[in-house]
């Protein structure tokens, strides 16, 4: 298990697998993801596609980069020989907007403080599962002060053009890592789109849904029947009932 955890009984550990944009952080406007993946795809590519119309909530950025290129005859097998030089001019770009100020992120409101509570309770880790590229969720994570609660390995969205891979992926790897064999059912998917619920869901996950991003309303959310939901994580007595009931 994790150096200096708490848990001896493997059973009653719960893996909370974050997703990071709309559920733990946030542009200060929406969209402003494309300043730095526009330029990099027309950098690589020559043309950022459709992208610039493209509403991507919830997709892993292969997917986007795919869906955003299709209408030029860009495909899947194009991009996967270009990966590498494609992850290295994300990052780049990505930097280079929020080293200038251009692209501020914030951290939600009460995530930390979720973060903090979970932390602190020997059921309950937490790692991220997110279709952010690696670099880029952890680039947010540092600029938002959130780096510190995810000691654990995680999937991203350089792993697969289907965010419904991403939780095996997750799963496997922290298996490894803590030594377990933990089931499907000890994961917690949380997230604010319904990709987030449709992933858990296909991998035999629970998962709670959190109404703070900025595509999906409560309703929207709830259409998809998530195990729970919560507006938002301002009321972290409510977060750690709501955990502790799944």
């Amino acid at each position: 298990m994790v150096p200096g955890s708490q848990i001896v009984n493997e059973s009653s550990i719960r893996i909370l697998l974050w997703d990071l944009d709309g559920t733990l952080v946030r542009g200060e406007r929406y969209g402003v993801f494309k300043d730095y993946t526009v330029p990099m795809l027309k950098t690589v590519f020559g043309t950022s596609g459709s992208l610039g119309e493209m509403m991507v909530s919830g997709m892993t950025d292969l997917q986007i980069v795919e869906e955003a290129l299709k209408c030029e005859g860009i495909t899947r097998d194009h991009i996967m020989a270009r990966k590498d030089e494609l992850l290295r001019c994300y990052i780049e770009e990505m930097k280079r907007a929020t080293g200038n100020g251009a692209h501020a992120i914030h951290a939600m409101p009460g995530g930390r403080e979720a973060l903090q509570r979970v932390a602190a309770h020997p059921r309950y880790l937490s790692a991220l599962l997110t279709g952010n590229i690696q670099p880029a969720a952890y680039l947010k994570l540092e600029l938002t002060g959130l780096a510190e609660f995810f000691q654990l390995p995680g999937a991203f969205g350089e792993e697969s053009f289907d965010r419904r891979d991403l939780p095996a992926i997750a799963a496997r790897r922290i298996n490894k890592y803590l030594g377990a064999n933990l089931q499907p059912q000890q994961f917690i998917v949380i997230g604010d789109t319904p990709n987030d619920i449709a992933c858990a869901r296909h991998f035999g996950a629970r998962v709670l849904a959190v109404a703070t991003g900025r595509m999906h309303s409560e309703e929207d959310l709830l259409a998809h029947e998530p195990d729970a939901l919560l507006p938002d994580l301002l009321d972290t007595e409510l977060v750690m009932e709501t955990l502790e009931s799944l």
